[in-house]
């Protein structure tokens, strides 16, 4: 390698000359400028000289430059301090030294659930923020993984100098500030990830992208989320001949077509630290999966457990039984089919454990207990007050993410040995168990995908715990069929989604591709097609009209809504966005809603109601909750009554009149010319805003009769959805008072007193953190970037040192963040115009 070893100082000493010159040359000029500017030549000069010192002494020190994959010693002492990772799987090992990846070709790889594949990702990302120094985005597909990660990786930025900006919610800039001396990581969900793209496109710096990863690939099968997964891909791939993507992936069938589609290799490996066996129940007899036998299933053994005929009529799926044979010593996930079903499950279980479960862990228990009050202002779920003694409890979406953080800390922690959740959940977290158990094979009334039950299988076998991990399906005579082609089919196949909902996908990417100009004709628009991964099934997903119409319709339907103008008709004219067309996609508004929004946004203009939060809060409530929204009438009459003179003119002014809400909660017949969607949006407004006034909600859910974690949600898409009609709102002048009013929006995104908004923009602090920090005097992002980790564990109550370095971590990373933008900002102010006349 002494050829490699040169090559560098060759470069250096080119760079070093260069630098001499230009420095030689600045000092000669004539000097006739600003005090300020002079200033400013001497912090550039006193930089260079920095930067040449640096050069010398990187060239002299060049043995380091990769013993760890192509990154220096200090990234595995980080690994091992920060994480506890002091070696690698072969299959890691063997994926990171592929000549596909050295040639920063396209991969995809793909291994079962727990096999490590994040590790892989996190060194590539490494590789190329220090060693290439270029930016990277990471895509993951929820918010809590998106800000798990963000503060897992704020520690390396601020050892190994980068930026890490998190990009969900209504976090996030577009485009991003543009760092003269730091790369950024971008961390994403998907939504997110598909406007950043879109606006490096436009700001013509999508080069500085120097990899994308996208974990769960095989989530471009999956419905609305999977086409943004694969527009984001396909404008990568076509505007950047540069840009590295790599997509872990579950197994899947057919694995071809990504690879098409994305041009890449693809290195699997059937891994698992732990091995995985599976079962199925039938009656009281449990069989071992096993694909080589003809049926499928082979006895096992049977269940001895005694059942008295009460306890057999409440638990006829003798899960106690299965559950009692792994807690307390080992821990046990419980899927289940409802949220209600968890909660009962629980209920049930702690009915018929001894008296020995309580005695286990109690002081634990009872700071977890104290904790969930604390975080819900003096309120808490009776069935947990029940379970949690026993070391049982629920996880649904119905728990707000505190309560969530909290069960999921202490199960991991071993202080809970039983969670029963429903499967949604299996996708968004890591929490492994010895055993698994689905309660049936149904997520509410749908069978189970394969890959759903692949994914929460997947959750069996704690990695240097356990060296066998079980998953037992309970099933009833007549699932047994459906069940043998679920436990032993092939894996699935993952298909387009662009044409799904009426092409609704592809609508939204040609708006986007003619607003962005990275096509004008219909040739481009052909162009860019062949590069999608409905280009490479169009066969199977276009079986009654060619792709080729399916794009020609729904261009003309673009221009049908006034959203694009000059299709092929008048030869010779571009495709350009109207500027409605350009409003919609600049705020990725869903384009069922885009002309909604235009007529409510204008008429509210007309009578835009400012001595209260209603009218506004109404306007970024979000369209697509309405399918979830049923009113209570009589609690939505109640909370009419309640609204002052001038709030109740205007909701009667939207389309709600107080007549129909006493109609309505009589129950009588009622006129039909009341629109019900605009009855069900203000419904939604109503709980925002006394959410917003409340700022507390279990009582809010309790007036309303809604789960907590519905509300929650209400708040975050409301948020998000606040972020766009901001953007679209940019684009039209005539909204220009909107504007002014909707840059306000940290009191959605939060929901807390004033005085917690600040604390709470660091990752992973939440709001009862967020009372304990302040009271405790840490009252703003600067107090804790520069708190010491060990004080902060010792004032604050069950803080463990792990999680006090990583909010110091990140509270430095969201403090750095805001100083460098403030840094460019006077940069900008200081430089001399260009084009100075």
């Amino acid at each position: 390698s002494g050829g490699k070893a040169s090559r560098p100082t060759h470069r250096c000493r080119n760079i070093m000359d260069q630098l001499k010159r230009t420095m030689v040359g600045n000092a000669a000029a004539p000097s006739s400028l600003s005090r300020t500017i002079m200033l400013k030549e001497a912090v550039v000069s006193e930089e260079i000289s920095v930067a040449m010192q640096t050069i010398e002494t990187a060239s002299a020190e060049t043995t380091d430059l990769g013993p760890f994959f192509g990154l220096p010693t200090k990234v595995k002492d980080l690994m091992y301090s920060l994480r506890g990772i002091k070696n690698l799987y072969a299959w890691q090992e063997t994926c990171l030294n592929l000549e596909c990846i050295q040639a920063r070709k396209n991969l995809i790889y793909s291994l079962p659930t727990s096999g490590g594949k994040t590790l892989v990702a996190e060194i590539l990302i490494l590789r190329e923020l220090l060693c290439r120094r270029k930016d990277c985005l990471f895509i993951l597909p929820y918010i809590s993984l998106v800000q798990e990660k963000v503060r897992g990786l704020a520690s390396f930025g601020l050892e190994l100098d980068f930026m890490v900006e998190e990009y969900a919610g209504s976090k996030g800039k577009f485009p991003p500030l543009k760092r003269r001396s730091k790369s950024s990581l971008y961390i994403a969900t998907i939504e997110k990830a598909h406007s950043l793209v879109n606006s490096l496109i436009e700001a013509g710096r999508l080069e500085n992208l120097g990899l994308v990863v996208v974990d769960e690939l095989h989530m471009l099968g999956d419905g609305s989320r999977g086409a943004v997964i694969e527009m984001t891909l396909a404008k990568v791939l076509y505007m950047s001949k540069t840009t590295q993507i790599i997509g872990m992936s579950a197994t899947l069938g057919n694995i071809r077509d990504l690879q098409e589609f994305l041009r890449a290799e693809n290195y699997t490996n059937d891994f698992r630290p732990v091995q995985l066996q599976e079962y199925v129940k039938l009656q009281d007899t449990i069989y071992e999966v096993d694909p080589k036998e003809e049926e499928c299933f082979r006895f096992s053994r049977v269940l001895n457990f005694k059942y008295s005929s009460s306890m057999q009529k409440l638990d006829p799926d003798h899960i106690i039984a299965l559950v009692t044979e792994v807690i307390p010593k080992n821990s046990c996930l419980v899927f289940c089919p409802t949220k209600k079903n968890c909660e009962n499950v629980v209920g049930l279980i702690c009915k018929y454990l001894k008296e020995d479960f309580l005695k286990q862990r109690k002081e634990e228990k009872a700071l977890l207990l104290r904790d969930l009050k604390e975080s819900g202002n003096g309120s808490m779920c009776p069935v947990l007050r029940r379970t949690i003694p026993f070391g049982l409890a629920y996880h649904h979406s119905g728990l707000t993410s505190e309560e969530r953080k909290l069960v999921e800390q202490a199960y991991s922690d071993g202080v809970l040995c039983l969670l029963a959740c429903t499967s949604t959940l299996a996708a968004g977290i890591n929490l492994p168990a010895r055993r698994v158990i689905l309660r049936s094979p149904y997520v509410a009334t749908d069978f189970l995908k394969r890959s759903q039950y692949k994914q929460m299988v997947g959750r069996a076998g704690r990695a240097g715990i356990d060296s066998v991990g079980e998953s037992i399906l309970v099933l009833q005579d007549k699932d047994t069929h459906m069940a043998r082609s679920l436990v032993c089919a092939p894996t699935e196949n993952c298909y387009s989604n662009l044409m799904r909902d009426d092409g609704k996908g592809l609508l939204s990417l040609l708006l986007s591709l003619i607003g962005l100009k990275i096509t004008t004709s219909m040739d481009q628009v052909r162009a860019f097609l062949s590069g999608t991964l409905l280009y490479v099934q169009q066969e199977q997903l276009c079986a009654d009209r060619s792709l080729w119409e399916a794009v020609q319709r729904c261009v003309q339907l673009l221009e049908d809504r006034g959203l694009i103008t000059g299709t092929e008709r008048s030869q010779g004219h571009p495709l350009q966005v109207t500027k409605l067309g350009r409003a919609t996609y600049k705020g990725s508004v869903d384009l069922t809603y885009s002309k909604v929004l235009y007529q409510d946004l204008t008429k509210g203009l007309d009578g835009l109601l400012l001595n209260s939060y209603l009218h506004l809060a109404y306007l970024v409530t979000p369209y697509e909750m309405l399918s979830q929204c049923k009113p209570d009438w009589m609690t939505y009459l109640r909370q009419f009554t309640l609204l002052s003179p001038a709030e109740q003119r205007m909701t009667t002014a939207i389309g709600v009149p107080e007549s129909f809400l006493v109609r309505q909660a009589a129950g009588q017949t009622v006129r039909k010319d009341i629109d019900l969607d605009v009855v069900k949006r203000m419904y939604l407004a109503l709980v925002l805003f006394t959410l917003l006034k409340e700022t507390n909600l279990w009582s809010v859910a309790e007036k309303f009769q809604l789960s907590r974690g519905f509300i929650q949600v209400l708040l975050s898409s409301s948020s998000a959805f606040c972020s766009c009609v901001l953007h679209f709102t940019e684009e039209l002048e005539e909204f220009w008072a909107f504007r002014a009013l909707l840059t306000e929006t940290r009191r959605l995104s939060y929901c807390v007193t004033a005085e917690l908004i600040p604390l709470m923009e660091v990752a992973g602090v939440l709001e009862s953190r967020a009372k304990q920090l302040y009271n405790a005097g840490y009252k703003t992002p600067s107090h804790l970037a520069s708190a010491d980790p060990a004080v902060l564990s010792k004032t604050i109550e069950n803080l463990y040192k792990k999680q006090a370095h990583q909010i110091v971590a990140s509270a430095r990373m969201l403090v750095n963040e805001k100083a460098a933008a403030l840094q460019e900002e006077v940069d900008d102010l200081l430089m001399v115009p260009l084009d100075l006349p």
